[in-house]
């Protein structure tokens, strides 16, 4: 049976590997019933900005994932760390995440995080989160410290929120779930708004 037939409905497809963002959609209640990776070239544009970069890569990857499951609801999601103009990669090796914290040491940046879903008829929806993030300085050994600890391999900017970074972060302003890798608010509105109906139901408290 086809993703797209289970449960008598339209499937929701998930086009993220990430871990972080399946769960942060169960933390809302919303449970794929399939994951299955874009994987697209996410090189940024000559002279692409923060925000347009990330909707586009949201975008591709829901139209890319979404010809390999007519009639479902896909989402494509991209995360973006800037700090001003600039595009912070995601972290793939030790040197890149020392320059992206070391940039980010004593400095505001911003967290961009678009979502786009394809929904059962083909139309498109997108919608784009910004939150500002402010780092404390950074002394050389928690630094050093970080990085030893591996957490910051495929996290964009070089850090996760939801870990040891937690300590440098001296404010937020905007969706946490944002810079943890999806901004729920933008997710679901953009699901609910397309007719979406989950299987599970949030439980009433008690």
């Amino acid at each position: 049976m086809k993703p797209a037939e289970r449960g008598g409905g339209p499937a929701f497809i998930l086009a993220s590997a990430s871990p972080r963002r399946r769960e942060l959609l169960a933390q809302v209640a919303l449970v794929p019933d399939a994951v299955d990776p874009a994987e697209i070239d996410e090189t940024p544009l000559a002279g692409e900005l923060p925000r347009p970069h990330a909707l586009r890569l949201a975008e591709v990857k829901a139209r890319t994932v979404a010809a390999r499951h007519p009639g479902a609801f896909v989402l494509g999601a991209d995360t973006v760390v800037a700090c001003g103009r600039r595009i912070l990669a995601q972290a793939r090796d030790v040197e890149t995440a020392r320059r992206c914290l070391m940039l980010l040491s004593g400095r505001r940046h911003r967290v961009f995080g678009a979502v786009a879903l394809i929904a059962p008829d083909g139309s498109l929806a997108r919608r784009c989160a910004e939150s500002a993030v402010t780092f404390r300085r950074l002394e050389r050994a928690e630094l050093d410290d970080y990085l030893a600890s591996r957490e910051w391999e495929g996290k964009a900017g070089g850090y996760a929120i939801q870990g040891l970074a937690a300590r440098f972060v001296r404010f937020l302003g905007g969706s946490y779930s944002n810079v943890v890798g999806l901004p729920l608010f933008e997710t679901v509105a953009l699901l609910t708004g397309r007719g979406y109906e989950p299987a599970r139901r949030i439980p009433r408290p008690r």
